[in-house]
């Protein structure tokens, strides 16, 4: 399966260039010459489109890069003023803004989660590698919420058992478009790589097995706020979830339609719970949605 390692919606405050200087000046470990390549195999993209090095960018071209081998590179702790949950020898759970990257990759190797939890602390598990350490399990960038995170290899195993045992507690808050007339559902459709689109997530029948249950928490004119407990942690689950019984996230431009402002897709990991790795304590965890969300909901409310 080809990974997104890197995504960019080009903004009009970038300034337009051709794609090969474009991405040489974000991404500081990219030479044009290796951009070049990349291109050339079809592992830089433009709106889904294979392009050319002078391609000249447009406002709203969305870039995606995919399958690519990356060299480590030192990773740097970085100051950061983290929403630290809770805290122990052994786990850390923080609250993770929308727009912050979870761990360094291609276009992103400075301040990420990860810089920031290497500040914080003095070791974190290594299980995935030297990019990834103390990371047990992801969101997406524009994903706001909750995320545990293992101070040592041995809290790492034991949590990673438990999520692919289906043993940990995931409650999402999503603003979805249009108005679901359903109290509750339950979606357990597979999901993989999309056939006519490599760099999206899609149900389809070769993928793998996917369940999101959700309940109506409140309804719009025009959009629906539920919640979303998963059994299942596929990639994109919820966004791609949503978008199959037509109901995507609002603000989400990869499975939904445009952005209506600045802030990421309405989804909100507002719930964790897990075993802890040496007590066996059952810890459960909340956190408030982020104030532009909440904003947008009480503008909503006004308007409806």
């Amino acid at each position: 399966m080809d990974d997104l390692f890197f995504e960019y919606l080009v903004s009009e405050t970038d300034k337009l260039d051709r794609i090969d200087r474009f991405l040489s000046d974000k991404i500081e470990s990219f030479s044009r010459s290796t951009i070049k390549k990349l291109i050339d195999e079809s592992k830089i993209l433009v709106n889904q489109t294979k392009i050319k090095p002078s391609y000249s960018l447009k406002v709203s071209d969305l870039i995606e890069i995919i399958d690519v081998d990356f060299s480590e590179t030192e990773i740097t702790p970085t100051k950061m003023d983290l929403d630290i949950v809770y805290e122990d020898d052994d786990v850390l759970v923080v609250n993770k803004p929308s727009g912050m990257v979870v761990h360094p990759a291609p276009g992103h190797y400075q301040d990420t989660l990860v810089n920031g939890l290497l500040w914080h602390i003095n070791s974190l598990s290594n299980v995935n590698g030297e990019t990834r350490p103390g990371i047990v399990h992801r969101i997406d960038k524009d994903t706001s919420g909750l995320l545990m995170v293992a101070k040592n290899n041995y809290a790492h195993d034991i949590l990673a058992k438990e999520l692919q045992g289906k043993k940990t507690k995931r409650e999402y808050i999503a603003l979805v478009e249009g108005v679901i007339n359903n109290k509750r559902g339950k979606i357990n459709a597979p999901i993989g790589r999309d056939k006519a689109n490599r760099l999206k997530m899609a149900v389809t029948s070769t993928g793998k097995e996917a369940v999101t249950n959700f309940e109506v928490l409140e309804t719009f004119d025009d959009s629906t706020l539920i919640k979303c407990i998963l059994e299942t942690g596929r990639t994109h689950q919820i966004r791609v979830h949503m978008q199959y019984i037509n109901h995507p996230l609002v603000n989400d431009y990869v499975y939904g339609n445009a952005k209506t402002n600045d802030f990421g897709q309405f989804l909100h990991a507002k719930t964790l719970g897990f075993t802890h790795p040496k007590t066996k304590e059952w810890l459960e965890f909340s956190c408030e949605l982020p104030k532009e969300f909440s904003e947008y909901l009480e503008n909503k409310r006004i308007k409806s």
